[in-house]
């Protein structure tokens, strides 16, 4: 019975290196193809985040959950205050904003940081410029200054 139980253990001790390898090489596989697949479907350019907006506290400014203070590139909208003010057309602008992209998640194109630390960029919803409709909704207008930033607004 010794002879017979020795020949049954390598093939035990076999079943088992056999069993592990294979796991092993299909959880390498499963979490190679996950990893292609991010790769694949995640975007190639750097600039581009997802971010969600907390509220625009003008037409053209907005502030993300993670405090992140953005200005929206391209356009100028209204002012509230200053020598310039239209409070009418800006709380108008403002409103229309808000409802857009508030309390929302959008994809947002980084392309500079302003004089006082915001971050300039576009921001896209359901792959909708924001800038784009708020120009093309009245709230706002192109600023040639920086149209060159933005490919829709090139004149």
């Amino acid at each position: 019975m010794s002879t017979n139980r020795l020949s049954s253990e390598p093939r035990f001790i076999k079943n088992i290196l056999i069993r592990f390898f294979s796991g092993l090489v299909i959880v390498l596989l499963i979490t190679t193809i996950a990893l292609i697949k991010t790769l694949i479907t995640s975007s190639n350019d750097p600039e581009f985040l997802t971010v969600t907006i907390e509220s625009c506290y003008d037409g053209d400014t907005c502030t993300t959950t993670q405090g992140e203070k953005i200005r929206l590139a391209c356009i100028d909208t209204p002012e509230l205050r200053g020598m310039k003010a239209d409070p009418i057309a800006a709380k108008a602008a403002k409103d229309y904003l808000n409802t857009l992209i508030a309390g929302s998640t959008v994809t947002m194109r980084r392309i500079t940081e302003d004089r006082y630390g915001r971050t300039v960029a576009e921001l896209l919803k359901d792959q909708i410029n924001i800038q784009e409709q708020l120009v093309e909704k009245g709230f706002a207008r192109i600023y040639e200054k920086y149209a060159s930033q933005c490919k829709w607004s090139k004149v």
